[in-house]
């Protein structure tokens, strides 16, 4: 094992060894010729971090879900992004352009990047994952021993910048930092080719090419945290106004050539802010003491809730920072398979070992996304977050048609209130620690947990109260009949197969009664006439009755017959109203003998071979057996009562 740990190391080595350089700036100036790209600029920089990775687009042509969620729209998915972050497909795009436009030096290079959201929407690991991106990207050139790592371009004259721009194919920007023009003066005797230049990798401890800047105590709001000071054990040695006083260790100095981020930056005071409004807008920053200006090249990243947003912009008087911020909302995501993704990561991320029955984690998310929709007029909340997850939506034996865009352009400020990931994950950690003998969490100690945190909660009292509401009576609902299908299914033998049959039957029925003619029986072969009685026995369980069966049959063989001309696998599936009528006539099929099998405190033979039949069929799906007796007993309790 020794000799594996040293060639791991010995290995690591060797390639930190490889990608490192050292040279003069005369070396680096042939390397830039070669390749521009080494010179470019921190939004460049960040740009191409983000676009290495890769971008898929995605045909919504092939996704119907993802067609009714983005009619009209282009989806792309950011590979930088797409292992980390689920449901904030807009705020990451917007995160991107920003980034393009701020690359081709356009306005937006010289402005704040804001982002703004609710508690736990993902500001911070938004920021996080652009810092660590960093520090996992290709390394810089910087002049040598420079405080400020900066660009070793800057060390040609200015008046001979024009005529190196065009020998090289860059734009050369930028001021020397008062310590490397003394360097240059004192050291090299004004030999600027001569100039060690080297690379160095981005790092966040090391506070290397990203900075970062904390809230402030507002009685103390020292700018040397943003600028750096003067070492006060040199001035000793030198005059106040040597740069080699200079002790350039502020956010904005470590973080020139890459990011700094500012952390809930509006609690700080305004004055605080005109110097990263001056980095953004000016590309300079006040040097500490009698040394002038200092030219900065930064991507500057600001984040805050939505509260201290909304007080900072009814004050006129900070306009002027107001017009230099490029905002971006976070909100929480909507979108329930999603949210369902967020949790299963945070979870397999911990050391959460328990067993989770199926279902636990969406009902969780189902409460969370409920606490974020807001009312409308067109459909009821349930309905609407299965829109928002791209389902169809089945009312009478029709596909609710309602335009999911317009839902939310009714709705902008969605998803900026309502319960937060964390709140979702201390629920899930309390239902365990309710469970501890049988290590389990399942929907019903999950939403128990929810309910006696929402009371316990200090919410206004009618937010409590429509937060209760879901959890005892949409949620509670909406997990029944879910049951109950699972339920059927595990009790029904070769649930599939019946389903099939029944859909097969019903299409040949329904095709011979809009054709108007006679089908043939697969098994006997004999001619028949459609039969009327079976397929309304299938119709009424969606409430098509009376003269909407002529209407129900007629769309159901277009629809099928379209997607047999697409080439589509059709199956009981395929067209929803239809799929939802033929499980409601499975489930009423076997209902009695469920609630007989579920609730008998004393089972006969027969019996008792269905209901081991069924907790088998349970367990096959993912149902711990630990959970399974108290899941069965809910269901009785409630689905089938007498």
């Amino acid at each position: 094992m020794t000799e594996q740990f040293q060639k791991l190391i010995q290995e690591d080595r060797d390639t930190r060894k490889k990608s490192s350089w050292r040279g003069t700036l005369l070396e680096y100036l042939e390397l830039v010729r070669a390749n521009p790209e080494l010179a470019s600029l921190s939004h460049k920089r960040l740009y191409n971090m983000l676009m290495t990775p890769g971008v898929k687009e995605i045909d919504l042509e092939e996704d119907p879900k993802l067609k009714r969620l983005h009619k009209g729209e282009k989806l792309r998915v950011y590979n930088f992004f797409a292992e980390d972050f689920y449901g904030m497909d807009k705020t990451i795009n917007q995160i991107v352009r920003y980034f393009h436009s701020a690359s081709l030096k356009g306005e937006e290079s010289r402005q704040v990047l804001y982002l703004v959201g609710p508690v736990g929407s993902g500001k911070s690991s938004l920021v996080e994952k652009l810092k660590r991106g960093l520090e996992g990207a290709t390394g810089f050139y910087s002049i040598d021993e420079c405080p400020m790592y900066e660009e070793p371009l800057h060390l040609i004259p200015r008046h001979l910048r024009k005529e190196f721009s065009k020998m090289l194919g860059v734009d050369i920007e930028g001021d020397l930092c008062p310590v490397c023009r003394y360097r240059l003066k004192e050291d090299f005797h004004g030999k600027w080719e001569e100039v060690p230049v080297r690379t160095y990798e981005y790092s966040i401890r090391a506070k290397r090419g990203i900075g970062v800047v904390p809230p402030v105590d507002p009685n103390n709001q020292d700018t040397s945290v943003l600028i750096g000071g003067e070492d006060i054990s040199k001035l000793d040695l030198y005059s106040e106004g040597d740069p080699r006083v200079l002790d350039l260790s502020g956010a904005l100095n470590v973080g020139n050539r890459g990011l700094v981020e500012f952390i809930e930056v509006f609690k700080n005071e305004t004055e605080y802010l005109h110097a990263m409004i001056t980095a953004t807008q000016e590309k300079s920053i006040p040097a500490p003491g009698r040394h002038g200006m200092i030219y900065v090249d930064t991507c500057i990243v600001a984040h805050s809730n939505e509260a201290e947003w909304k007080k900072f912009k009814s004050d006129h008087t900070n306009e002027a920072i107001l017009d230099r911020i490029v905002t971006v909302k976070v909100p929480y995501n909507m979108k329930l398979s999603e949210e369902v993704k967020i949790y299963k990561k945070i979870i397999r991320q911990s050391r959460f070992t328990a067993d989770v029955a199926p279902h636990t984690i969406e009902m969780a998310s189902m409460f969370a996304i409920l606490s974020r929709l807001e009312p409308t007029n067109k459909c009821d909340l349930m309905t609407k977050l299965k829109l928002y997850n791209g389902e169809e939506v089945v009312e009478k034996g029709k596909t609710k048609k309602i335009d999911v865009l317009e839902l939310k352009e009714e709705a902008k400020n969605e998803g900026m209130n309502g319960i937060s990931t964390r709140f979702i994950m201390k629920a899930l950690d309390n239902a365990l620690s309710d469970n501890i003998v049988d290590n389990c969490i399942h929907p019903i100690s999950v939403r128990e947990a929810l309910v006696q945190m929402v009371k316990e909660s200090d919410y206004p009292e009618d937010i409590r109260k429509r937060y209760l509401e879901f959890l005892q009576d949409t949620l509670h609902k909406e997990y029944l009949e879910i049951l109950e299908r699972e339920i059927t299914k595990a009790f029904v033998y070769s649930y599939q197969e019946q389903a099939e049959s029944l859909f097969q039957n019903y299409l040949d029925h329904a095709e011979a009664y809009v054709t108007k003619k006679k089908f043939k029986d697969r098994n006997t072969g004999e001619e028949l006439e459609p039969d009327e009685g079976f397929m309304r026995s299938i119709e009424e369980q969606i409430a098509i009755v009376g003269t909407a069966c002529d209407g129900f049959r007629q769309e159901v063989i277009a629809y099928l017959w379209s997607a047999g001309r697409k080439g589509e696998k059709i199956t009981y599936e395929s067209y929803e109203p239809l799929k939802e009528a033929i499980e409601k006539k499975l489930m009423a099929s076997v209902r009695d003998v469920s609630r007989i099998v579920t609730k008998a405190r004393t089972r006969d033979e027969d019996q008792g071979k269905r209901y081991d039949r069924m907790v088998e069929q349970l367990i096959r799906i993912g149902y711990p057996a630990s959970c399974i007796d108290t899941i069965l007993k809910y269901a009785a309790n409630n689905l089938w009562k007498d």
